[in-house]
C-alpha cells in the first residue's frame, strides 16, 4: 500500500483526462499519416480505430492494477517482485520517460529547423524549453495538469483549419474500403500505436486523482476523442494526398496547412508550428515530472533536484540525435520499447498481481 497523497495535491477526476490526452496528442500528429498508410494503404483509418479500442482495454487494466495495490505501478512492481527487483524495474521507467521527452522535444526542434529557422540552436532552444518545463514541475502536479488543459484547449481552433483540405479532397481515394488483409491492418495498427503511447502515464499519476473511480469515464472519453480526431485527420489526409504524394510527405499535417490563406496570415503553417510549441509543452512537463517522481520513489532524492538531473540528460541526448536519421532511429527504438511496456508488460503485470494476491493469501 502506498502512502496516500494529500488532498490539496490531487486533481479532479475530470482533469485526469487532459493529462492522458496531452500525452497522446504530441509531435506524432504532424506526420503519422504516411507511417500508418505504409502497410494498410488508405484503409489505415480502420487500424486507427482498432488501436483506439485496444487502448481502452489497456486503460481498464491499468485502473485494475492501481486499485489492486492501492497505489501506482511503482507500488505494483514492489508488491509483485519484492523491493530489490521491483525498484530495479522501476528505475527503467526513468530512462523511458527521459527518452520520451527527447523524442518529443527533439522532434519539435527538427520541425522548427526544417520549416522556419534552419540555424536554430538545439542547445539554446532545448535549454530554454526544458527550464520552462522545470518551472512547471516546481509548481506541483496540479500545475502540470493545468498546463495540459491549456495546451489542448487554446490551440484547439487549429482543427477547423483542416476544412480547407476537405474542399480540395477527393474522398474516392479511400475506395475500395477493406482492400487490405487483416495482417496488413494489424501492422498499420502497430505503427499507429507508437503515436498514442502516452496513455501509460496514468499508471504513475493515479494516486493524484481525487476519487479515481469517477475519473474512468472522463479518461475513456478523452481517449475516444483523441482516437476520433486521429481517424478524421487521417481520412482528410488520405482524401487530400494521392498515395504517391503521401508516401513522400514526412509532415503531412503541416503540408495541408500550406493551402490555408487568411487576410492577415500568409504562411499559416508558421502559426501552426508556433501553436505546436504550446501543445508539446505538457508532454515535456509530464515526462519531467514522471521521471523525477520515479527518482524520488526509488532513490529518495527530492523531486526538485531530480528534475534538474532528468533535464540535463534530456538536453545532452537532444544534442546527440540532431540529424533526421538519428532521430528516426531513436524514436523507432523508443516506440518499440513503449509498445512492449504498454501492450505486453501491463497485462502481464496485472496477471502477476492476481497470482501474487492468491499466493500471499495462502
Amino acid at each position: 500500500m502506498q502512502e496516500p497523497v494529500h488532498e490539496r495535491l490531487q486533481i479532479s477526476p475530470f482533469m485526469a483526462a487532459f493529462i492522458v490526452m496531452a500525452m497522446q496528442f504530441g509531435i506524432g500528429v504532424l506526420g503519422f499519416q504516411r507511417i500508418v498508410a505504409k502497410e494498410a494503404g488508405y484503409d489505415a483509418w480502420i487500424s486507427i480505430i482498432g488501436i483506439g479500442l485496444l487502448v481502452h482495454f489497456i486503460v481498464w487494466i491499468m485502473y485494475r492494477i492501481c486499485e489492486a495495490v492501492d497505489g501506482d505501478i511503482l507500488t505494483a512492481n514492489v508488491y509483485v517482485f519484492g523491493k530489490a527487483i521491483g525498484n530495479t524495474i522501476n528505475s527503467f521507467f526513468i530512462i523511458y520517460f527521459i527518452s520520451a521527452c527527447v523524442a518529443v522535444l527533439g522532434g519539435l526542434v527538427e520541425v522548427i529547423r526544417t520549416w522556419m529557422f534552419p540555424n536554430l540552436s538545439p542547445l539554446l532552444f532545448g535549454s530554454m524549453y526544458l527550464i520552462l518545463g522545470i518551472y512547471i514541475v516546481y509548481g506541483g502536479f496540479r500545475t502540470v495538469t493545468g498546463i495540459s488543459f491549456f495546451g489542448l484547449v487554446i490551440p484547439s481552433y487549429l482543427l477547423f483549419s483542416f476544412a480547407y483540405a476537405i474542399r480540395y479532397g477527393d474522398f474516392t481515394n479511400l475506395l475500395p474500403i477493406l482492400d487490405h488483409s487483416p495482417l496488413e491492418l494489424l501492422k498499420s495498427a502497430y505503427s499507429m500505436s507508437f503515436t498514442v503511447l502516452g496513455f501509460g502515464v496514468l499508471l504513475f499519476f493515479h494516486p493524484f486523482i481525487k476519487n479515481p473511480e469517477k475519473s474512468k469515464k472522463w479518461v475513456h472519453g478523452g481517449i475516444f476523442l483523441i482516437t476520433l480526431i486521429y481517424a478524421i485527420l487521417a481520412i482528410i489526409s488520405f482524401a487530400y494526398f494521392p498515395p504517391a504524394l503521401l508516401n513522400k510527405s514526412i509532415w503531412a499535417t503541416l503540408e495541408m496547412w500550406k493551402i490555408v490563406r487568411l487576410p492577415i496570415i500568409e504562411r499559416f503553417e508558421y502559426l501552426g508550428i508556433a501553436n505546436w510549441s504550446l501543445i508539446i509543452l505538457p508532454n515535456v512537463a509530464i515526462c519531467l515530472w514522471t521521471a523525477s517522481r520515479v527518482i524520488k520513489h526509488v532513490f529518495h532524492l527530492r523531486q526538485r533536484k531530480g528534475v534538474w538531473f532528468v533535464a540535463a540528460i534530456c538536453l545532452l541526448l537532444i544534442l546527440i540525435v540532431d540529424s533526421r536519421e538519428r532521430m528516426d532511429m531513436f524514436t523507432s527504438f523508443h516506440g518499440k520499447i513503449g509498445f512492449g511496456l504498454a501492450f505486453v508488460y501491463t497485462p502481464l503485470l496485472y496477471l502477476a498481481i492476481i497470482i501474487a494476491k492468491k499466493v500471499k493469501k495462502k
